[in-house]
């Protein structure tokens, strides 16, 4: 059998069913445990624990968190598509980065004719 994400075989002991698809052990894990970009609980932690930390900007990011944030800051407006193209991210690669940014009120977005764009909270 395969799995219905990445189509990669998994011997059928070794699959998971989830929401009605069949996955391997990877993309079930990825599943679970998604990060959601609209979490006011996942902001609430953030921004505590980074000011408990002495945590402020990028402090504390990955290298790629921190280059995103960068790249976003420096543009008047901006695409999630286009930031996605620069950084070779997948949709859900960039939903994981985007939740971490957004949690630590670094990157917003906002829609306008239809698009999604993205600026910084200092914008």
């Amino acid at each position: 059998m395969r799995c219905s994400h990445c189509n990669q075989e998994v011997p059928g002991d070794d699959a998971y069913v989830h929401r009605g698809e069949t996955l391997c052990e990877d993309c079930y894990l990825e599943a679970i445990q998604r990060l959601r970009v609209c979490d006011p609980w996942a902001v609430y932690i953030a921004t505590s624990n980074r000011e408990a930390l002495g945590l402020k900007g990028t402090d504390g990011l990955s290298a790629l968190q921190k280059s995103i944030y960068e790249f976003i800051k420096c543009k008047a407006k901006i695409t999630l598509e286009e930031v996605m193209d620069n950084f070779k991210l997948s949709p859900r690669e960039m939903e994981t980065q985007f939740a971490v940014l957004r949690h630590c009120e670094l990157i917003r977005a906002y829609k306008e004719n239809g698009k999604t764009y993205l600026k910084t909270f200092e914008c």
